[in-house]
């Protein structure tokens, strides 16, 4: 039904994968017996999805973000994909702003610059001024790129379609993967819920629980020119972080300024993970701008994740039993945060988990790259099929990258160092709360509440033992095969008793008859009890029970 239907597309598909040299699709399209699909090589694969376009480069994007369904050479690799390609010429894009904007545009922006000074595979941004004064960034979507992103997305379906017949589809989820995949992109076309992730990462970080929250800058959204293909927001003048020129001329110095700028971003993002729960997921170092007063910005809220308050606590005491190097408690928090409830040997899990932290044993801590540690955690649990929540790959590329943006800012990095203090002040927060005192209040209600029931339920209690009216509802697993056993050997019990008994009542009679009639009786009792005699004894041999 799909793909060898005469459509150009999906022409072009076959074309690329076949060149690209994936026997299996090959042996699969020309109805050849396929053995179970293996993925090409991570470079092979790169090359394919770069080939199909655009809308496969973000496939691969959101591939990258799965460390819990790739080996970290596809992690690698995949990561390095960028949707750069060449802008639309300015006349489709002027077509698509009128089209947008509720007023003329000559009356909205005094001046727009009609070279693109970014452009990816859904949109491209221009810098304009408005007719009040003020700098904004213009993020346009690239025109007919939704009808381009339908056509692929149900070649993508029915991709998945195909290889979900298979054990290594089913195994590996292909369909759900592909319908994430699909929800994402359908909403990466919505520019408006892009905005409001913006705005609440904005609202969240003005108030700074560990930094300045003046120091972190995200782009404030004008929403009276927002839609959801056209978002306006603040231009932010700047630099990427990587790129920025720290020198002593302003008199501070560089080093210092470095570590400081490090320990803004890793207590920032530390915030959005643990304590606010939603969390920019893409910090790579062209989304992290370095601006000309000394501020840091965040860009580019496309892809956001979140953790629920029973994820963060678990993720939080993964971080400290990683730092511990604790296997059993690596397994232990793994199978909290599983996502499925199929059996797993928990020993075998510890093993491989002591086996792949026993490698850092002699590594000083602030040599360890914590990220790579995490995905290594995620493959264990991949390889003792533990599948765990998809926003896991989110969060540890998350920590990926922001470690390594880190570590190219700042080669002093040391990351035990940047985070020990953070856990300490989020185990206490766990432990007490935002406002201890309200804790210890609550604390204190509950064992009075306690103190006050507890002797009227012991009186009760004691009552009810000693009136004998107490009353134990046990129910026991596995136990109505025991019972029947049990019943079946004291029915043979009491069966081999009443034969006995029948035999010793033909014995006597038989011995003390005086007329024909006992003497009858007693045969008859003798006969009968032979036959059940012999009938008991069939049946315990055909039961095969004997010995």
């Amino acid at each position: 039904m799909f793909l060898t239907q005469t459509v150009p597309r999906q022409r072009e598909i076959i074309e690329v994968v076949l060149r690209n040299g994936w026997d299996y699709m090959r042996r699969l399209l020309t109805g050849g017996k396929a053995d179970e699909p293996q993925l090409p090589t991570p470079a092979v694969l790169k090359n394919i999805l770069v080939d199909l376009g655009p809308v496969y480069v973000k496939l691969g994007q959101l591939l990258s973000t799965r460390p819990d369904l790739l080996s970290a050479g596809y992690i690698d690799e995949l990561s390095t994909l960028q949707d750069e390609v060449p802008p639309v010429p300015w006349s489709e894009i002027e077509v698509l702003l009128r089209q947008q904007l509720k007023t003329p545009l000559e009356e909205t922006f005094k001046i727009i610059n009609p070279v693109a000074v970014a452009a990816g595979s859904i949109a491209q941004t221009h810098r304009a001024t408005l007719v009040d004064g003020r700098e904004v960034a213009l993020k346009v979507q690239r025109p007919g790129i939704d009808v381009t992103v339908a056509q692929d997305i149900a070649l993508i379906q029915g991709i998945a379609d195909l290889v979900a017949r298979t054990d290594f589809g089913r195994n590996n989820e292909i369909k759900s993967i592909a319908e994430e995949f699909t929800k994402a992109l359908e909403a990466e076309l919505d520019f408006t819920r892009e905005a409001e992730y913006t705005d609440q990462l904005r609202r969240n970080l003005s108030h700074g629980k560990w930094f300045d929250p003046q120091q972190i800058v995200v782009a404030e959204i004008y929403w009276e020119l927002t839609t959801e293909k056209l978002m306006v927001m603040e231009w932010l003048e700047g630099v990427p972080l990587l790129t920025a020129n720290l020198s002593s001329n302003d008199g501070k110095d560089p080093i210092a300024e470095r570590k400081a700028l490090t320990s803004l971003l890793f207590r920032a993002f530390f915030q959005q993970l643990y304590i606010d729960g939603f969390f920019h997921a893409d910090p790579h170092p062209g989304n992290v701008f370095y601006l000309q007063d000394g501020r840091v910005a965040l860009l580019d809220c496309g892809m956001v994740g979140r953790l629920d308050p029973r994820t963060q606590q678990i993720l939080t005491e993964m971080l400290l039993a990683i730092v511990d190097l604790d296997a059993q408690r690596c397994a232990q928090l793994t199978l909290q945060l599983a996502d499925s409830s199929q059996p797993v040997i928990l020993a075998r899990l510890e093993n491989d988990y002591d086996r792949m932290l026993r490698k850092y044993l002699n590594v000083n801590l602030s040599a360890i790259n914590f990220s790579h540690v995490i995905y290594e955690i995620l493959q264990v649990a991949r390889n003792n099929k533990i599948r765990l929540p998809s926003n896991m790959g989110l969060y540890a590329k998350t920590l990926a990258n922001l470690e390594g943006l880190a570590r190219g800012f700042n080669p002093e990095l040391n990351f035990v160092d940047e985070i020990q203090p953070l856990l300490t002040d989020l185990f206490r927060r766990q432990l007490v709360g935002e406002n201890p005192l309200r804790s210890l209040l609550r604390t204190a209600l509950d064992l009075k509440s306690l103190s006050l029931q507890s002797p009227r339920q012991i009186e009760l209690l004691l009552d009810r033992v000693t009136s004998e009216t107490l009353q134990w509802n046990l129910s026991l697993r596995g136990l109505d095969g025991v019972r029947r056993t049990m019943d079946d050997a004291a029915n043979r019990l009491s069966f081999s008793i009443l034969v006995g008994s029948l035999i010793m009542g033909a014995a006597i009679i038989s011995n003390h008859a005086q007329t024909t009639q006992l003497s009858l009786l007693s045969n008859i009792l003798f006969a009968t009890a032979s036959l059940l005699g012999l009938w008991l004894i069939f049946s315990i041999l055909r039961s095969g029970r004997l010995k």
